[in-house]
């Protein structure tokens, strides 16, 4: 359930950042750039904890 929720919002996000770029720029906004943006993100996010070394708590 939080792989579709990270989803959800990532995809969110880079439809707002495509559309907010697309319109700093002037150029047209584009829904396929903001979907591949967002898998993108969404792999990158999912990726880098499991990169990441576990740290060990101390007592």
């Amino acid at each position: 359930m939080k792989y579709l929720w990270t989803f959800f919002w990532t995809f969110l996000l880079a439809q707002m950042m495509t559309f907010v770029v697309g319109s700093i720029k002037s150029t047209p906004y584009s829904f396929e750039t903001g979907l591949k943006l967002a898998v993108g993100m969404t792999v990158l996010l999912l990726i880098i904890p499991r990169l990441l070394p576990e740290e060990k708590a101390e007592r």
